[in-house]
Order: structure tokens, then C-alpha cells, then sequence
């Protein structure tokens, strides 16, 4: 997706949210027919008696009526891929949505002529029932757009993302093997002794976003007063994602166009950032610890940085088993728990190698990472396939 920052005006501001309001209307409703939904009864509708059935009630209710079909289908549209993608056990079930949380809706069939360049760094986009809405024109437009997503985030900004599969970036052609270990202290430790951290809020940044929780925690609910502190808080944790996100574009590609092979760990991150407070009958251990070590690792983007190393490098990035790379020597391969003395440094009783912990980890997962691709016949860069002997050509001669 590449996205735009949207400014609409406030009359234009006044239709998107009605927009929004319908497409989650219709969201909720889709998720209401299924929730009903038990053994022994009917299957709830799909998408197509779904599209029927908002046809009548645009009918018989003007307000709906008043609002873009293709708003609506859409919302159902998305309804129906999401619960494939339940079914399919990639995604949690479809829930509700809410005002304010995740707004936003989806226009298909966008023609060459519904965006527009007015200036340098000015655009138009014709949003149905809105007419002509400006973006600011940050990058090139993709070529052959036919959908787009106009969102609202917390903090009050609008986006627009028009959906455009991107190509690859090709390799080096050098051959050579990256080992990236994921951690909190140091958001990745390459096998090259490079240590990358992902950006956050500046400290007097922390400090006010301390002082609105607590003012938040004093506000009476439903005031306007609690309203412009949420506002608040969220344009600060808006600028801490914009900031973390733009890290992991700018290391993505940039390990993508310097190495032919990625190797990474292959975490679970869902269930190592699962809260351990536990039950009433059983309760967790060191619970505010777990909470803080889940909030590193969600801050750190461990996720997202596979995510589009994956989709940058499709086919490049290896994925290896996590365990004992941080205790096993990358000189000498001996598994030692005692040889990490703290967090950042690394110490083999055995051959005296010191250095790094995080670094020590990557060299582990790039040298595992040779081995992987050596197995399968070599790596994915135009070398020489391993092979088995030939008879006839052991004959000849």
C-alpha cells in the first residue's frame, strides 16, 4: 500500500465520517449474522445474499440510502475476506468495531482519471459522494491502481493507500549471507557487528506523555476534557509508530539491496508477547516484568521488520530455529548458558572468544543460515546446484 496524507476540508471531513459510520454499520450488522450462528441452524448469509439484503434496507431507510453503495459493498467485501482468513487460521474471527478505532472504508474501480496531480507536492483524489479530496503528493503514484483505502487514525489524520503490488528489489548478486537477531535492548544485531535500534519518543516526549495518562486517569468519562486528552495521546504514540515504521522501511530495504540472503529466527512473537498475569486459581509471576518485556518487543517491531524483509526480498529470507544461538559460540560452536555474562556481553570458556552477545547470536543464525541453503541445493542466487553423482559420467574416460 502506499500512503498519502489526506487533508480534506471540514465539510469534506463531515462526509468521510458518515462514510466511515455506514461502512461500520454494515460491518457490525455482518458480524451480528454470524455471531447468531449455532449448530443445527441455518449458515448465516454470505456475501452475496448480504448484498441483497442491504439493497432492501437501503430501501426503506434514507440515511443509508444517502450514503455510497460502493462504501457499503466494500465493507462486506472486506466482511467476507475476513472471515476466509479466520477460516483459513490465519486471522483471529472477525469482531466489532467501534467509533474512533479503526475507521476507515474501501473504493474499488478507480479509473487513471480519479487521481490527479495539482503541483509538486499536491494531489486529488474523487472519493465517491465527496468529490474532489487533496493529498499531499510524497512519492510517485503507483501505475495500474484500481482500489484505494481513505483511514483515520486516532490522532485525527487522514490517509489515503491505493493498493499497488510493488516489485522486488533484486539482489546484490554478491552472494553474501546477513545474520539479523531481534532483541529489546538492541532492536537488530547484524552478523556484520552492526547494531540497529528503533527509534521512540524522545525523553521530554515520555515525560508528557506520563503527565496526559495521569491526567487521563483523572478525567470525569465522557467529558470534553477527557477527549482532548485521548487526542493528545494519541498524536504522541501516532508519531512514536510514524517513527518506527519508517525504520523498518528504510533497514528493510536496506539489508534487501546489500545481501543476497537474510536469515532470521523464527519466533513466535504472538506467544511470546501473550500477558502473564494468568487465573484467579493459578496467577502469574512477575507480571509488570512480562508486561514491560512485551511492550519492548512490540516497540521494537520484530514483526513487521520480517514482514517486509519477506515481501522486499521474496524468496531471500531464510528463516532458522532460534535455539541456542545465544549461547552457542560463533567461533568454535561450543553450547555454553554460562558463556553470556549480561545482556550485552559474550564470553566462551572454551576458546576465549569475546564480543557481542547480539552479534554473537547473528553470526549463529547466518552461519545456520549457510548450512539451511547448502542442504537444499545451494543458495538462491544463480550458483551451482549441489548434486549427487552421475554414473555414466563417472564411467567415462
Amino acid at each position: 500500500m502506499s500512503r498519502y496524507r489526506l487533508q480534506p476540508s471540514p465539510a469534506q471531513e463531515a462526509v468521510l465520517l458518515e462514510h466511515c459510520g455506514h461502512a461500520r454499520f454494515v460491518w457490525n450488522l455482518a458480524v451480528e449474522q454470524h455471531a447468531h450462528w449455532r449448530p443445527g441452524r441455518k449458515s448465516a448469509p454470505g456475501f452475496a445474499e448480504q448484498c441483497r439484503q442491504l439493497t432492501q434496507a437501503r430501501g426503506e431507510f434514507a440515511w443509508l440510502r444517502a450514503g455510497s453503495i460502493i462504501v457499503q459493498q466494500q465493507a462486506l467485501k472486506d466482511f467476507a475476506q475476513a472471515m476466509a482468513n479466520f477460516f483459513g487460521g490465519t486471522h483471529r474471527r472477525p469482531t466489532w468495531r467501534r467509533r474512533g478505532q479503526g475507521e476507515g472504508f474501501r473504493i474499488v474501480a478507480v479509473k487513471a482519471g480519479d487521481v490527479r496531480r495539482l503541483s509538486r507536492h499536491v494531489g486529488e483524489v474523487k472519493v465517491p459522494k465527496v468529490g474532489w479530496v487533496r493529498f499531499r503528493w510524497s512519492r510517485a503514484l503507483p501505475e495500474g491502481v484500481k482500489s484505494c483505502r481513505v483511514t483515520r487514525d486516532a490522532a485525527g489524520r487522514w490517509h489515503v493507500a491505493f493498493a499497488a503490488i510493488p516489485e522486488p528489489i533484486p539482489a546484490p548478486g554478491t552472494g553474501g549471507v546477513v545474520g539479523v537477531d531481534r532483541g529489546v535492548a538492541v532492536s537488530a544485531a547484524l552478523s556484520t557487528g552492526e547494531l540497529l535500534h528503533a527509534p521512540a519518543l524522545r525523553d521530554a516526549e515520555k515525560a508528557r506523555l506520563l503527565r496526559l495518562l495521569r491526567r487521563l486517569a483523572r478525567a470525569e468519562r465522557g467529558s470534553h476534557r477527557r477527549g482532548r486528552v485521548k487526542v493528545a495521546i494519541a498524536r504522541l504514540k501516532a508519531r512514536e509508530r510514524d517513527r518506527r515504521r519508517d525504520w523498518v522501511e528504510k533497514t528493510s530495504t536496506d539489508l534487501a539491496r546489500r545481501f543476497g540472503v537474510i536469515a532470521v529466527e523464527d519466533l513466535k512473537i504472538a506467544n511470546m508477547v501473550r500477558s502473564a498475569k494468568g487465573t484467579i486459581d493459578a496467577p502469574g509471576r512477575s507480571v509488570r516484568q512480562k508486561a514491560g518485556l512485551n511492550r519492548g518487543i512490540l516497540a521494537a517491531g520484530w514483526g513487521r521488520l520480517v514482514a517486509r524483509l519477506e515481501q522486499k526480498a521474496p524468496g531471500r529470507v531464510v528463516k532458522i530455529n532460534p535455539a541456542y544461538t545465544s549461547q552457542r559460540c560463533s567461533a568454535c560452536g561450543i553450547v555454553d548458558r554460562q558463556a553470556r555474562e549480561s545482556q550485552a556481553s559474550f564470553r566462551c570458556r572454551s576458546c576465549g572468544y569475546a564480543g557481542n552477545a547480539d552479534v554473537n547470536a547473528a553470526r549463529n543464525i547466518a552461519h545456520a543460515a549457510g548450512h539451511a541453503v547448502s542442504a537444499r541445493g545451494g543458495p538462491p542466487l544463480g550458483e551451482p546446484t549441489n548434486r549427487e553423482p552421475q554414473r555414466d559420467l563417472l564411467l567415462m574416460g
